[in-house]
């Protein structure tokens, strides 16, 4: 059986970030002044954009071993979760992610079903399926 491997957000195909890549990559968005947020998640489905919020978004923090630090702390809190780092250019007057990038998963991802509909008129629709989700919230990752 092959592999799952999420694939979501920058660098989503390369292998794990070191956290020395991690901190290169907060001190890039730091440079171009883009604020740091974190989050976490046990259902990583590509429409779930509503990620658990980590504290609260770092609009003032410049220091990018503060911002490691709260990653590290998530990750001790939420070793099983996938965590991501975002940061928002504020540049235009909107709140838009200009970087997006996992930064912490569980030790194996369950991957996804595609599920096939068959509607009238010739009509196929299809649907994932997060097989994380098939446990309840809070477990979907425990041994």
């Amino acid at each position: 059986m092959a592999t799952f491997h999420l694939t979501q957000g920058t660098f989503s195909y390369l292998p794990p970030l070191t956290d020395d890549e991690i901190r290169k990559q907060i001190e890039y968005a730091l440079g171009n002044e883009w604020p740091i947020s974190v989050e976490f998640s046990d259902d990583p489905h590509p429409r779930n954009v509503y990620w658990d919020m980590w504290g609260l978004p770092m609009f003032d923090m410049k220091d990018p071993a503060a911002i490691m630090y709260e990653v590290n702390k998530c990750r001790e809190a939420y070793p099983n979760y996938y965590i991501r780092v975002n940061a928002y250019d504020r540049s235009r007057g909107r709140q838009t992610t200009a970087l997006s990038f996992i930064v912490n998963r569980p030790t194996e991802d369950p991957g996804f079903a595609v599920i096939r509909q068959e509607a009238s008129d010739r009509q196929i629709r299809y649907t994932l399926h997060s097989y994380a989700t098939d446990k309840p919230s809070g477990q979907r990752y425990e041994d």
